[in-house]
């Protein structure tokens, strides 16, 4: 496994793998990696021929400065990991790689990324279109591999690469979760113990909500309901329920006759968790 720093060389590196005929997957990440990360690693090998991985703790995505500093830096376990699972090169960039001196291009998606958790989370999602734009022009892959539990997320780079005419397969991974149904999240790392224990409370109002839409509910009834589960645990605070088409995250209300995206978040401490869940009528 080969680890890059600059453009030139994985560049060069995925040139060569190309040459010889390969098609190129890509895994963004932020490090700290855990078995989600690995299980899109496991994917991107399913339906490519080599598989890239870049680890790039992004700053424009970072609405606060504290929580970019508290971002958990395992970079020697991660690479150990990432040879374990046969990727081909790693490219690991410095910010001034990504962000040289004087740059003012930026690449947001005006809708999408100013609605639902967008609201919560200003200007995450420019920088996270920004970002994956800058690394889908470096690496260059076929096909990149993304979690759904980020699933507005998705939705956004979606749209971004319809939309930019990237040539650039977006395929979407379920999201994998620990023995007691919390969603896999770097963040997890950052929680107090309390705090981990109380926040499996996020699963059990999502199994609340597939209950009640594959009952037949609206989506206020739903939306009362999630906020009901998840604020019986004193120690989390509800930020957003956001429910909407799964599709293209349009607006549902009333009665649900079709799939809806299930997007919720809520503080554990200091710290922001999120979780998902498509539901079927």
């Amino acid at each position: 496994m080969y680890v890059y720093h600059n453009v030139r060389d994985i560049r060069g590196s995925v040139a060569s793998m190309r040459n010889g005929g390969a098609r190129v997957g890509l895994v963004p990440t932020m490090g700290a990696l855990h078995a989600g990360h690995l299980a899109l690693v496991k994917e991107a090998s399913r339906i490519s021929d080599q598989v890239v991985v870049s680890i790039f703790v992004n700053p424009t995505q970072f609405e606060n400065a504290d929580d970019l500093a508290a971002y958990p830096d395992t970079i020697d376990e991660d690479l150990r990991q990432l040879r374990a699972a046969n990727v081909a090169a790693v490219f690991m960039p410095d910010a001034n790689v990504i962000y040289p001196e004087g740059a003012e291009t930026i690449v947001e998606t005006t809708r999408l990324a100013n609605m639902l958790h967008g609201l919560v989370r200003p200007g995450h999602f420019r920088g996270v279109t920004t970002v994956v734009a800058k690394l889908f022009n470096i690496v260059q892959p076929d096909v990149a591999v993304f979690g759904e539990k980020d699933y507005q997320q998705l939705q956004v780079i979606r749209r971004m690469v319809h939309d930019l005419h990237f040539p650039v397969e977006i395929v979407g991974l379920p999201t994998v979760r620990e023995a007691d149904g919390l969603a896999m999240s770097s963040r997890n790392l950052r929680l107090a113990a309390e705090d981990r224990k109380a926040a499996v409370v996020l699963n059990q109002s999502l199994d609340e909500a597939e209950r009640l839409v594959a009952k037949g509910c609206t989506v206020e009834t739903l939306r009362d309901a999630v906020k009901s589960v998840i604020s019986a645990e004193p120690r989390a605070s509800v930020k957003a329920v956001d429910i909407c088409g799964a599709d293209d995250l349009s607006e549902v209300s009333g009665q649900i006759t079709s799939p809806v995206a299930i997007m919720i978040s809520a503080q554990f401490g200091e710290t922001l968790l999120i979780d998902q869940r498509v539901a079927h009528p």
